[in-house]
């Protein structure tokens, strides 16, 4: 391989599949394949849904293995959960999955000592039942939380057990309710507040950090060649992704499309008004000091779950048949926390739809129709308060992830929005991913720089907004009278 382009790893993990991508970069280069794929599903054990986090780390050594000779390795996850070790570094059981109930009713006690308006001014993080914070404070009595010495988050486990090193990436921390968004350091009164000790989590690391280097027991399992270092990335899957979108300038709104949808904005600062908090808009750092100021969005779960209920029927048919579908018929509030919840979407689509007055869909197309009017809906939703409440105007809308593959879709986010819609890259995260190690080892630059070359390599489809605004504000209307 030529000296002016490396091979970089990325093990991105999502909340329903695991990959490794081995990405090739240099000056004019940024290449990725999927080296390896492996299932994320997570167990309901008697205690609980946990994630299986051993077979996660044995589909990372496939992947590796599968990749070849790499120049190094960098990890993403989703946010929010951890794995607590004992006084010798030993796992003390499977991690607990966020759509695990142990938090209900968890954050009013919480908001007892803290209300929400100062979690809110002092870590500008969005309410979610699911939050790290509410997660600690329900593990805090339990006698595995008891013998917990560290406490990793799930990226951070990972590296781990590949390196023998701990760290706590920050982009991931952020998450946590627990960092101080303006500063990118612990909020240490407010943990002393809620008697949680800081000291569980280990020093933290910033994308670009170094992260150690595979062990010897790791090059022996994935025939690999030391040294291998292991790059602290932008470890949020999300955070990846958000480095990932090509765009030109600032004036520019996002969304990470998957399981869930990321809607908003890259800003210099947080946004920590009483106004945003009511509006639950998050502010997660990002790459070099950025704010991703954002609101939570259901996501394609929506659909995932229909289709699993419907016996995976093939997407594409599914999807060209909602497509003649009259349009916003009926719509949800795709926020809304009644589905988060595995099992029965389209009944709880159907019922939410009965519930409001709106016509129930009664066939998969018509519900598949409810669902992605609903995201377009909420994704107009956010993309306009944020630019209201972060007083940042934006000419276009970025789309990233697995819900650039669906064009419907992206045709509704364009015609709800106003504003054309770039779709593209698809595989965002990893490429976050990879640029970021990249970037560490010197083939490219700053932020401008990833994106260029991003602009430069990757497939982008552009969608201009259609048909009569007048439509989406009764929708809206609908939905807010509801």
């Amino acid at each position: 391989m030529s000296a002016a382009v490396r091979a970089y790893a990325a093990v991105d993990l999502g909340a329903s599949s695991g990959r490794v991508m081995v990405g090739r970069v240099g000056h004019d280069t940024l290449e990725l394949r999927e080296a390896h794929r492996f299932g994320n599903r997570p167990v309901r054990l008697p205690e609980g849904l946990r994630w299986d986090v051993l077979v996660l780390y044995a589909g990372v050594l496939a992947g590796l293995r599968a990749a070849g000779q790499v120049d190094s390795v960098g990890i993403d996850s989703w946010a929010v959960d951890y794995g607590l070790l004992d006084a010798d570094g030993a796992l003390l059981g499977n991690p607990v999955h966020y759509r695990d109930p142990r938090t209900e009713g968890v954050p009013e006690k919480v908001w007892a000592t803290v209300p929400a308006a100062e979690l809110y001014a002092a870590t500008g993080l969005q309410y979610a039942p699911f939050n790290t914070l509410y997660q600690l404070a329900a593990a805090r009595s339990t006698a595995q939380f008891g013998h917990a010495a560290r406490l990793l988050l799930i990226p951070d486990l990972l590296a781990y057990w590949l390196t023998g090193q701990q760290g706590t990436e920050l982009t991931n921390a952020s998450t946590t309710q627990l960092v101080d968004p303006r500063t990118g350091t612990w909020a240490h009164s407010l943990a002393d507040r809620l008697g949680l000790d800081l000291g569980l989590f280990a020093p933290l690391r910033r994308p670009g950090d170094p992260a150690g280097e595979l062990r010897a027991e790791v090059l022996e399992e994935t025939g690999l060649t030391g040294p291998v270092p292991v790059t602290t990335v932008a470890s949020h899957d999300t955070a990846s992704a958000v480095a990932a979108v090509p765009a030109v300038g600032e004036r520019f709104a996002y969304i990470c499309t998957g399981t869930w949808s990321l809607a908003g904005l890259e800003l210099a600062a947080p946004v920590l008004t009483e106004e945003s908090r009511a509006a639950n808009f998050t502010n997660e750092l990002g790459l070099d000091g950025t704010v991703r100021y954002l609101r939570n969005i259901m996501g394609l779960w929506l659909l995932q779950e229909s289709v699993r209920a419907w016996g995976d029927p093939e997407l594409g048919g599914l999807l060209r048949d909602a497509a003649e579908v009259p349009a916003l018929r009926s719509v949800v509030d795709a926020g809304d926390a009644a589905f988060l919840a595995p099992g029965r979407m389209p009944d709880r689509i159907a019922e939410a739809c009965r519930a409001s007055g709106q016509p129930v869909p009664r066939t998969p197309a018509e519900t598949t129709r409810c669902i992605l009017d609903s995201l377009a809906l909420a994704h107009r939703l956010a993309v306009a308060d944020a630019q209201r409440l972060a007083g940042h105007p934006v000419d276009v809308v970025h789309i990233v992830g697995g819900g650039t593959r669906n064009a419907l879709l992206c045709q509704l986010t364009a015609d709800a929005c106003g504003l054309p819609v770039v779709a593209g890259p698809t595989e965002a995260a990893a490429l976050g991913n990879v640029l970021v190690q990249a970037r560490a080892h010197g083939l490219v630059g700053d932020r401008a720089d990833m994106r260029r070359l991003l602009a430069r390599t990757q497939r982008l489809t552009r969608y201009e907004p259609r048909g009569d605004d007048a439509r989406w504000r009764e929708a809206e209307a609908r939905l807010a009278a509801r």
